[in-house]
């Protein structure tokens, strides 16, 4: 169990007040420096050894990246990585210039590094350190790895130089907690990372971080008539599988959830008696981001102790083959009482995610967030640069949008509704649990889900197509992205949805 403990840790931050001087630069290995998109002179006035940078960068192409590196002729030799950005540069690109310039940065030796904008009003210099702090933090994290020979962590510690104020970090670091979480369970082997593990492991953080704990096994389900999740569980070998609900409640501890998010958690993903081809397979260890991504929104929410009740449900899974996997045609019924018809077996994560929005939804929470890696067709609709959302309340979409620019995790709207539920309109159940031949399967996977929303409660659908990304993206460097996590805490912090939605 100790090599499953995330490395959740927190990093050393300090910060230097004042002109940027030769002195604080002494304890920087690297130094990131941000730029405006065209730097005067003035602003290379700000700088130690400010005239020698100004004139490597003349060497450079305009449009590079880094804009350009040198070093300084200090004690650390400290190296200096450049990059500019324009007045108007978004979010997303604030961020991905970060990965880059910190992959630039770091990639000599484990260090302290420096973080400078110079050239900028104040606002925009904190929020552009703070993005950049982002980066680094995600940077900063050390990923699972069995390797023979560990590989040493590339940031130590960070220093935000050139500061007018101190800055606020509180959020910055909670959401790095989170997308750290995410990102490390979703990176465990599935050998180490099993349904059994995992739940043992989100005990264990409950106990730590005081958060109520409950798991529903498979003889709870059948009480709870959970056909829809049981039917995907029923092809394992053990009794693991399991709905586990935490609460974060920092006033009574019986109070109504004004949020609660639910992730879809398969744990390895075969695609079940309809197998999936090898290279389909290979990385279906990830398909349980949506729950890591979940469990890492509500981490980050409990760290910074927002005033809020909060639930937390993981549908953990394997979607197996064998004898008793469940198969074409079967037909279940789910907690709602609705029966379903089975198409394809590889379209799991709507029928755990059907029960578990159930059981979510009864508890009358003001905003219902789900996650899940559920369709191939929103990768096709918007790339893996973008997740797309669904909602019950269309009059939100505008805002959706614009929480995922204010984030940086951008997302794009779909339409849901009960005209789509005509191509899973079936001859032997209430409705099918996908079309065999229909396209738009991201709006048909969602539309199927609304039906298992009760008391009208509002409700978001995240399908994660930006969970993996070659390269990383954004902030965010490595493969699986953690994406989600820095927009659920905008939805809360900065939309306030769940109020919105009364």
């Amino acid at each position: 169990m100790t090599d499953l403990v995330p490395d959740i840790h927190d990093i050393r931050i300090f910060q230097k007040l004042g002109r940027l001087d030769a002195k604080s630069l002494e304890a920087a290995d690297q130094l990131l420096l941000i730029l405006p998109a065209r730097p005067t002179a003035a602003d290379f006035r700000k700088l130690p050894q400010g005239s020698k940078l100004q004139a490597v960068m003349r060497k450079h192409p305009a449009d590079a990246t880094p804009a350009f590196t040198s070093r300084l002729s200090n004690n650390r030799q400290t190296l200096v990585v450049a990059g500019k950005l324009a007045a108007d540069a978004s979010a997303f690109e604030q961020l991905t210039l970060g990965r880059k310039l910190i992959a630039a940065a770091t990639s000599q030796k484990a260090a302290s590094l420096g973080i400078c904008a110079v050239g900028f009003d104040s606002d925009a210099t904190k929020t552009i350190v703070n993005n950049m702090l982002a980066a680094a933090l995600a940077a900063a994290c050390m990923l699972p790895s069995y390797k023979s020979k560990e590989t040493p962590p590339r940031v130590k510690s960070i220093r935000l130089l050139g500061l007018s104020e101190k800055l606020d970090t509180t959020r910055t670091e909670a959401e790095a907690k989170g997308n750290n979480l995410a990102r490390w369970l979703a990176t465990q082997p599935p050998n180490r990372l099993d349904a059994k593990q995992y739940t043992a492991l989100v005990r264990r953080m409950a106990k730590e971080r005081g958060w109520q704990f409950k798991r529903f096994g498979q003889k709870d389900l059948e009480l709870l008539n959970a056909g829809a999740f049981l039917a995907v569980a029923q092809g394992n070998e053990d009794d693991s599988a399991a709905i586990v609900k935490l609460s974060y409640r920092p006033t009574s501890k019986d109070a109504r959830p004004d949020l609660s998010l639910v992730g879809k958690g398969i744990i390895f993903d075969t695609g079940g008696t309809n197998l999936k081809p090898f290279g389909s397979m290979l990385d279906m260890h990830g398909d349980m981001q949506g729950s890591a991504v979940a469990l890492g929104a509500f981490l980050a929410i409990s760290e910074l102790q927002l005033p809020i009740a909060v639930d937390c449900w993981l549908a953990l899974t394997e979607n197996r083959t064998g004898p008793k996997a469940y198969k074409s045609q079967d037909v279940v019924t789910a907690a709602n009482g609705k029966t379903i018809q089975a198409i394809h077996t590889d379209a799991e994560g709507r029928m755990v995610l059907a029960d578990t929005l159930v059981l979510a939804s009864r508890d009358k929470p003001d905003l219902l967030l789900d996650f899940a890696t559920l369709t191939g067709a929103c990768i096709s609709a918007v790339t893996k640069r973008y997740s797309g959302v669904f909602t019950n309340r269309v009059e939100l979409h505008a805002r959706l949008q614009a929480t995922g620019e204010r984030s940086g995790e951008r997302v794009w709207p779909f339409p849901i509704g009960k005209e789509f539920l005509a191509d899973l309109r079936s001859p032997t159940a209430d409705l099918m649990q996908c079309s065999p031949k229909a396209p738009g399967d991201h709006i048909l996977a969602a539309s199927f889900l609304a039906e298992f929303v009760e008391n009208d409660t509002p409700w978001i659908h995240m399908d994660l197509s930006a969970a993996e990304n070659d390269g990383g993206l954004a902030h965010v460097d490595s493969k699986f992205t953690g994406f989600g996590v820095r927009y659920a805490l905008s939805v809360v912090l900065d939309e306030n949805l769940f109020r919105a939605t009364d």
